[in-house]
């Protein structure tokens, strides 16, 4: 392994980067960014399926209730 001197170490940010490096950077970013979408995706996913779960036992309810109202109004 080779020893960094100070002077390499002191010009290293103002390097450009390579296009290798801007590619490997670009790759990442967009790994990250499909992982927040992904996340994204799952909640609204679970939102979607909460709600229809939600749907049908209100309408059961309410198929409930109005058996129950329509004997007693006989």
């Amino acid at each position: 392994m080779r020893k960094i001197k100070l002077m390499e170490l002191l010009e290293q940010p103002f390097r450009k980067p390579t296009p290798l490096q801007l590619i490997a950077q670009e790759l990442a970013d967009a790994h990250l960014e499909l992982l927040t979408a992904e996340t994204g995706v799952e909640y609204a996913q679970s939102i979607v399926d909460y709600n229809k779960t939600r749907i049908t036992r209100l309408n059961s309810r309410l198929d409930i209730y109005k058996t129950y109202d329509a004997g007693q109004n006989k």
